[in-house]
């Protein structure tokens, strides 16, 4: 028997003549897509930034080494900082989700305050206001603690989520079995409500590990402001940036991949266990 998922339910199997017309309309935009790419390489070559002297660089160790020391910097400030975002965002749920009524409405104006302002005016702050106060911070802290800060507030919402999405059957058979409520929240929802948001808290790092582009503002040497140096030392902006890029986008679609192949994990688990109730 075919089992039936939550998208099955949100969108119905397209007919024949829905499948031909999508057909057709990916065709036409792979085909208007291979044109673009094509007059853009040309253009690049015309204006010969297609020459060896922009992309010989790349051959020497030096280079790829230089990079790949900016990106563990990026990848560390990434993690860091997604970690840390991670202990925000779950203090800052409990706090929501608990009843009183003014650590809740505290939680929640710091989770929309967080949600509202843009990294880079936490960036900013940082970097200019907190060295003012004789808090004296390293680059690489610069941009993680900022980033976290503004990640946090999405990730409450997410852990948020999760733990609406527990069955509340679940909660009340352990009540009546006389489970208190922070074992029961620790023991049984909690565990639960990870589960369900990994997905959402994986594509929080994506956004996380976007946002450390900021590093060159605080002078961190991370993948961007590597690139930059060498920007400066072989006049190959186009060529730097072009690679950089890929890396990037590599990077976001292996976190994307697992993301996706979590939710699957998980669907087929939700799945199991609807079975065996």
């Amino acid at each position: 028997m075919k089992r039936t998922s939550i998208r099955d339910f949100l969108y119905e199997p397209p007919g024949p003549k829905t499948r031909r017309r999508t057909t057709a309309a990916t065709t036409v935009a792979v085909v208007l897509l291979a044109i673009l790419l094509f007059l853009i390489i040309r253009q690049f070559y015309i204006s010969g930034q297609l020459s060896s002297r922009y992309w010989a660089f790349f051959g020497k160790l030096s280079t790829w080494r230089f990079l790949w020391e900016g990106l563990m910097t990026t990848v560390q400030a990434a993690l860091t900082g997604s970690g840390i975002s991670f202990i925000l965002g779950f203090l800052l749920m409990r706090g929501k989700v608990r009843d009183g009524r003014i650590l809740k409405a505290i939680c929640t104006a710091l989770i929309e305050f967080t949600r509202g302002v843009p990294t880079l005016l936490f960036i900013y702050f940082f970097f200019l206001v907190v060295p003012q106060t004789g808090w004296q911070l390293n680059a690489f802290w610069k941009i993680t603690l900022p980033c976290a800060i503004s990640a946090c507030g999405v990730v409450a919402e997410a852990l948020r989520s999760g733990v609406n999405a527990v069955p509340r059957g679940q909660t009340e058979a352990a009540l009546s079995l006389g489970l208190g409520k922070t074992r029961l929240f620790y023991k049984i929802v909690f565990p639960q409500a990870v589960r369900y948001v990994i997905p959402s808290l994986i594509a929080e790092l994506v956004i996380v590990l976007k946002d450390t582009t900021f590093a060159y503002i605080v002078s961190c040497a991370d993948l961007m402001q590597n690139a930059k140096v060498l920007i400066s030392n072989y006049d190959a902006l186009l060529s730097i940036y072009l690679v950089v890029a890929v890396i990037y986008i590599l990077i976001n679609y292996a976190l994307n991949r697992l993301s996706d192949v979590w939710a699957k994990k998980a669907e087929r688990q939700n799945g199991a266990e609807r079975t065996q109730a």
